[in-house]
């Protein structure tokens, strides 16, 4: 074994497990209807591989085709059924992959990555598939990150995916470890992952010049706690900002179990090197103020996962989601703070509250679309005052201010699903011409519940424009 030189791995498997890497190696699978998309690794470059699969239930026999390549489409399945699938070479059969699991089911888009409820292949990470990134390359390709999260659990893989036909079809890259909470961007010339090592871990960055395929080992920023029981830092996918010659990134600090989180900003120069950790700053933090002017009534866990977005007056401004369930109104409400780009390592202050529909409870994204001059955002709307939490209900939203905000298309409604059960949420989206591209963490088909997704589904909206 070898030091590391790089952050990424094909695959990453923990030291004691390091034999699994050696065999074929399943890093994909893509459920439908009837169908599964099964992709693998190979150390040992194969000419063929057996791919077999059955039924999870009961006592059915083993299915086998023989398949030249690296991917296969199996037909031909059940609905709404589990299976178990496996990857072997065919002329050594005893060098073969981890069984894998997945549920067949209809998926609204199409599916980057699914991670079935009892697949341990990840768990020393995570159980669910998290914090959905979307990023257009230069050449149009897109990519699409997400990481395995468990409550609890270590929390810090991150995997790397590529389309070439905007979408239609996904192709594995790279794990990222240790990486959580990530979000792509380009600057410069080259691919750059902002992210954490784990949950409340250490600020981290890193450069690609290759597409994602190889990486700069990570540049170690801010130091965390790296651990639930303790204060640390907290960030998800969200938009950056480029003004006063300078990269601007919200941030957040804190843990759960201490009673939520402060919102800070991370800068650095345009010009400087992203991978020199001098170069960067972080605001002072701020936390929610229940006396702030048209605060809702009640004990709220404060503010999280800000989208930083320029005003059309020239202010910088912060827009966060609020934890509002035990609170009246329990959901529907954003917060606005107000930074400083002239001097980035002052506290943010408080703004305004903001009537956004999906501004509380879980994350929305907001950008700004420079072709309409509108503001718009993706998150979860409240269909039904009992369940504010719910994350079934998808919408886009349109504003001219950032203030007065209304829905303009309903993008997925599953209320009449178990809102503890369906989730469609943490969206990670891009404007590509006329049309709107967005991938979310997606909770369906059995999953463990709303929350801890087993998909990550990429959609797209065509001419969305038309509904603003």
């Amino acid at each position: 074994m070898r030091g590391n030189t790089g952050w990424q791995y094909r695959p990453y498997r923990p030291a004691n497990r390091s034999a699994e890497a050696a065999r074929p190696f399943i890093c994909r699978l893509a459920p439908e209807t009837d169908a599964v998309e099964v992709e693998w690794l190979d150390a040992g470059k194969a000419e063929a591989h057996l791919v077999t699969w059955r039924a999870k239930e009961g006592t059915p026999e083993w299915h086998a085709m023989v398949v030249p390549g690296s991917a296969v489409r199996i037909a031909g399945l059940e609905a709404d059924r589990d299976y178990e699938v496996q990857v072997a070479r065919q002329n050594d059969p005893e060098a073969a992959s981890a069984i894998r699991l997945f549920r067949t089911g209809t998926v609204p888009g199409r599916v980057v990555n699914y991670l079935h409820p009892e697949d341990e292949l990840y768990a020393f990470s995570g159980r669910s598939l998290c914090s959905p990134c979307l990023l257009m390359l230069p050449s149009g390709a897109l990519l699409a990150t997400m990481d395995l999260f468990a409550p609890g659990g270590p929390q810090n893989l991150t995997l790397l995916f590529r389309s070439d036909d905007r979408g239609r079809s996904w192709r594995y890259v790279a794990d990222l470890f240790p990486c959580y909470w990530g979000t792509l961007f380009l600057h410069g010339g080259r691919l750059f992952m902002l992210a954490c090592s784990t949950e409340y871990g250490d600020m981290l960055i890193g450069a690609s010049d290759d597409g994602g395929h190889t990486w700069t080992p990570p540049t170690h920023l801010f130091s965390g706690s790296s651990s639930a029981l303790a204060a640390g830092w907290q960030r998800t996918p969200m938009p950056i900002v480029r003004t006063h010659g300078r990269l601007f990134f919200s941030v957040d600090y804190g843990a759960w179990r201490q009673g939520g989180h402060s919102v800070g900003m991370l800068s650095v120069p345009e010009d400087a090197d992203l991978l020199e950790s001098r170069n960067w700053t972080c605001s002072e933090l701020i936390a929610y103020d229940p006396a702030w002017p048209g605060a809702p009534q009640g004990k709220s866990n404060g503010l999280l996962e800000g989208n930083l977005v320029m005003g059309q007056d020239g202010k910088l401004l912060d827009i966060l989601r609020i934890e509002l369930t035990p609170c009246s109104p329990s959901h529907g409400i954003a917060v606005a703070l107000e930074a400083d780009p002239e001097r980035p390592e002052a506290a943010l202050t408080f703004h305004r509250f903001i009537d956004l529909p999906s501004g509380s409870n879980s994350k929305s994204h907001v950008l700004h679309d420079p072709v309409s001059g509108k503001y718009v955002a993706i998150g979860n709307i409240c269909v039904d005052p009992a369940t504010p939490g719910q994350r079934n209900v998808l919408a886009l939203q349109v504003s001219e201010n950032l203030v007065d905000w209304r829905i303009a298309k309903v993008l997925l409604d599953y209320r009449q699903e178990s809102p503890g059960k369906v989730g469609f949420q943490y969206i990670s989206f891009l404007v590509d011409g006329d049309d709107l591209l967005y991938l979310s963490r997606t909770s369906l088909n059995g999953s463990r519940n709303f929350h801890d997704a087993n998909y990550s589904t990429f959609h797209v909206v065509d001419s969305f424009r038309q509904y603003l």
